[in-house]
């Protein structure tokens, strides 16, 4: 518990100091016009209040991620709490504000537009497509998973609830993507935001009150995974992709787009993106603690459960044991709603990023249609693909995680490149700020597409030389063409 305690003050010492150089290095101007405002357009760019914005950007890059992801991470010991902590602080907190502040000096430009300008077009034209699957498949799965479990509730699991459920949230989906988004995102996001963050507090609480003997960081970091069945995944680089949501996320960089178009002043940019990271962060926090005493301290057992338990059903144990009926509601709001609204943005984010290719105005309802009726139509078949062959999404999602951790990556190096641009001659090498996070991660995604089971099978005995030989050199890439474009 000492562990975890340091942790969460961590965090909130991170967003205080680190969150306000960040923020003092990217210099927002209060007197700028955003283009919440200088292109309102009554969809997708409306100005709102600044506490909602804060609430849907949360819920926007949170959904299961945090939770899911650090029950997972959490297999690997006390060693997730340092990636939580590390990367939610230097690296992803960063990824947002950057993606979320570009969007707004960028007039809402979206992720793939921002690559372009920094990374060059042939780079955009890959962004686009790879950012447009990815959110088709987060879209689709997220119809999918939460249609299984609401079938389960309702019915027998049988194929017919789950086609029942399928079809109604298919339906919200395609309302919410069409709609303004302060008409229905505006006002049910704030809730159901406020909902993760209350079973977060209340798991909190119980932690306090039950005091569990918890992995501590001095306890040693390797070895862990070994007790719970995962002695073919190393801590590198397998942490890393599985904590995503968490610690850094490429997804976010599709989402922070949608609340640039709506804050009101780019003061509010600190609070908004690096803060709701550092919520997100917390709520990782908070569930890998959890789930430590889930795997090592017994829990699994007192709540009556084992050791090879899925995430979600780690959530549902321990919230009905722990916080009883209530509890239950929000395991459910949790494993449900949360994937859901992240489903729903999926989709926006995609239909914003193809209109900005096209340069498609998307004020008419019919204009948004072109765009969306494709999006769903192409979702439909992943679902009957998936509905067919049991295994479908098993064969499909096995490299979202790197391909997630790779959207980060890229995202990072426009940060670093926009840095390196705007500082030149300057002697302030502020681009380190996203350049040390950015060679990282690109080490982290060469080495699993490389070691992984799922990737090309290099021996794993060999992934910290693979990762040190991917950090040097793209180091010497990077420093190459900075000489370069200095001259």
């Amino acid at each position: 518990m000492v562990s975890f305690i340091i942790s969460i003050a961590a965090l909130i010492l991170g967003y205080i100091f680190y969150g306000a150089f960040v923020d003092r290095v990217f210099a927002p101007d209060a007197s700028r016009i955003t283009p919440a405002i200088s292109k309102a357009d009554g969809v997708d760019f409306i100005a709102m209040p600044t506490w909602k914005v804060y609430m849907i950007q949360f819920l926007n890059i949170a959904g299961t991620g945090p939770i899911f992801g650090a029950i997972m991470g959490a297999k690997f010991g006390p060693a997730s709490y340092l990636w939580i902590v590390l990367g939610c602080i230097f690296a992803g907190a960063v990824h947002d504000y950057m993606c979320g502040m570009l969007s707004v000096r960028h007039d809402g430009a979206g992720f793939p537009e921002l690559v372009g300008d920094y990374l060059g077009q042939r780079t955009k034209k890959v962004m686009l497509v790879f950012s447009i699957v990815l959110l088709l498949l987060v879209g689709t799965v997220f119809v999918y998973s939460p249609a299984l479990i609401l079938g389960d509730i309702a019915g027998d699991g049988s194929r017919g609830s789950i086609m029942l459920w399928v079809g109604i949230i298919f339906i919200y989906y395609v309302v919410a993507t069409l709609l303004p988004i302060d008409k229905l995102i505006g006002k049910v996001y704030p809730l159901f935001a406020f909902a993760l963050l209350f079973m977060a507090a209340a798991l909190m609480v119980c932690l306090f009150i039950k005091w569990p003997s918890l992995p501590e960081l001095w306890d040693g970091l390797g070895g862990w995974s070994d007790k719970v069945g995962l002695k073919d995944q190393p801590i590198f680089p397998c942490l890393f992709i599985t904590i995503a949501c968490g610690a850094i996320s490429g997804f976010h960089a599709t989402q922070s787009p949608l609340m640039a178009r709506c804050i009101r002043n780019e003061k509010l940019g600190r609070p908004v993106f690096y803060g709701s990271m550092i919520t997100e962060g917390l709520v990782a926090l908070i569930w890998a603690a959890v789930s430590s005493w889930f795997f090592f301290d017994g829990g699994a057992a007192e709540v009556g459960s084992d050791l090879s338990a899925a995430a979600p059903t780690v959530v549902t144990k321990v919230s009905e044991n722990w916080l009883g009926m209530l509890g239950g509601i929000l395991a459910i709001l949790g494993v449900v709603a949360a994937p859901i609204t992240s489903g729903d943005t999926a989709f926006r984010s995609a239909r914003l990023i193809i209109s900005d290719f096209l340069h498609m105005e998307q004020k008419q309802l019919g204009r948004r249609l072109v765009i969306a009726l494709p999006l769903f139509a192409a979702s439909a078949l992943l679902l009957w693909y998936n509905i067919a062959d049991a295994n479908g999404f098993n064969t499909i999602w096995r490299y979202f995680g790197w391909s997630n951790q790779t959207l980060a990556a890229f995202m990072l190096w426009t940060a670093t490149v926009y840095l390196d641009k705007r500082f030149r001659g300057s002697n302030r090498p502020y681009y380190l700020i996203t350049l040390i996070p950015s060679l990282f991660m690109t080490a982290v995604c060469v080495t699993f597409i490389l070691v992984d089971k799922t990737g090309f099978r290099v021996p794993q005995t060999l992934a910290p030389a693979i990762g040190l030989a991917s950090f040097a050199l793209a180091a010497v890439l990077f420093y190459l063409w900075h000489a370069k474009s200095s001259k």
